[in-house]
């Protein structure tokens, strides 16, 4: 099975469970394009400069990272796209004319942008992928029930999101598409396992029951933070 290169989710070696330089390199080209408009910002140099100003750091010292990110990991692997070039007013003759290429995320990208996202932020590419699904039905609907899930569980609809664009990065799907949300069950996952438990004894009890375990859930669920009210 082809081994993605896709490095988001690569983690150090050393326990810490802390995220390698290039996977955080990866995300934020990712995210950037998922939730930039102005083709200006979407530049290779536009890239670099919003990653580099979230970072404080210097966008020169990031940039041939994102360049080869771009060029040898997320365009081949159809993650991220050309969508156009901007006209160049300064520098060689032969550059104007070509013009900066500028990027916009595939279907596969709005995918793998939904699993890093803010929860909040994933409806928007949920519905950009329904619309845009290529008359594929199952992968349309699969999407709209995630972005309906998204309305009430933006955290599940992320998690959801999350495991799948996993299972890509570790090669267990050779494609993000078709999206084929079913193959989760091949990995058995124990949260979603666990989810599908609840839901349907949840369902079975009756209203005070539900009450109950709601309340518990609530509890457990808190932070400490938010129990001190700090």
């Amino acid at each position: 099975m082809k081994e993605s290169r896709l490095a988001i989710f690569n983690r150090f070696k050393t326990g810490s469970m802390e995220l390698t330089g290039e996977a955080k390199r990866q995300r934020s080209i990712i995210t950037t394009l998922a939730l930039g408009t102005s083709p200006n910002n979407r530049t290779r140099t536009g890239i670099a400069q919003q990653i580099a100003s979230a970072e404080k750091t210097a966008w020169k010292n990031i940039y041939s990272g994102i360049f080869k990110d771009l060029d040898e990991i997320l365009l081949p692997a159809q993650i991220a796209r050309e969508e156009g070039r901007l006209p160049l007013k300064r520098g060689p003759k032969a550059l104007q004319e070509i013009g900066v290429p500028y990027y916009s995320l595939t279907r596969s990208g709005m995918i793998i942008a939904a699993s890093l996202v803010n929860p909040n932020e994933i409806k928007s590419l949920l519905d950009a992928f329904a619309k845009d699904a290529d008359n594929i039905e199952k992968e349309e609907e699969d999407a709209r029930i995630l972005s309906r899930l998204a309305d009430t569980s933006p955290v599940l609809a992320s998690y959801v999101m999350r495991r799948y664009a996993e299972m890509f990065c570790a090669g267990t799907i050779e494609s993000v598409l078709p999206l084929d949300l079913p193959r989760l069950g091949e990995v058995q996952d124990e949260t979603l396992v666990i989810l599908k438990e609840t839901t349907d004894a949840f369902s079975d009890m009756q209203k005070d029951e539900q009450d109950d375990v709601a309340r518990l859930l609530d509890v457990i669920t808190k932070s400490p933070k938010e129990e001190t009210g700090k």
